[in-house]
């Protein structure tokens, strides 16, 4: 977020875990994450680790341990709920620990995603839907079942 042009992540950067999330989906992404190969310095990103199932955690932490020493270089971050610090795998990555607070007025951050989202040409695309032709947008209601 230094400067607009730095890109988003790419699909293969970011894994979104859930308690649906299996062993192999994890796998592939540690295998991409620490084995090195010619595809630059991208940094790594698993998002809710903590809602990982106790049987998928485990294998991915003996993963990790046994993939660790293929690099020395990987750049992962484990974002974790703070209420559940104390699930499986950020109990096993505790000694890595960071706590985060964001750097950047919350306006910046909206500024620099509208700037990756925005649709370059409106035309007759999803995209004219959302305010200010952005390619996204989040739909929320207080009332569930509100036909979002």
């Amino acid at each position: 977020m230094n400067s607009p042009e730095q890109p988003l992540p790419t699909f293969d950067e970011v894994l979104l875990c859930t308690p649906q999330t299996s062993a192999e989906q994890v796998g592939l992404f540690l295998r991409r994450c620490l084995i090195p190969c010619h595809g630059g310095s991208k940094i790594y990103t698993m998002l809710y680790a903590d809602e990982l199932s106790y049987e998928v955690s485990c294998r991915a932490e003996e993963l990790f341990q046994h993939l660790q020493c293929y690099s020395s270089s990987y750049r992962l971050i484990i974002l974790c709920n703070c209420e559940r610090e104390n699930s499986y795998l950020p109990s096993a990555f505790s000694h890595c620990k960071v706590h985060m607070i964001p750097q950047r007025a919350r306006a910046d951050i909206q500024q620099y995603l509208q700037h990756h989202f925005r649709v370059a040409q409106p035309s007759s695309s999803a995209a004219a839907v959302f305010k200010e032709h952005m390619c996204v947008g989040i739909v929320s209601s207080k009332r569930a079942g509100m036909g979002k």
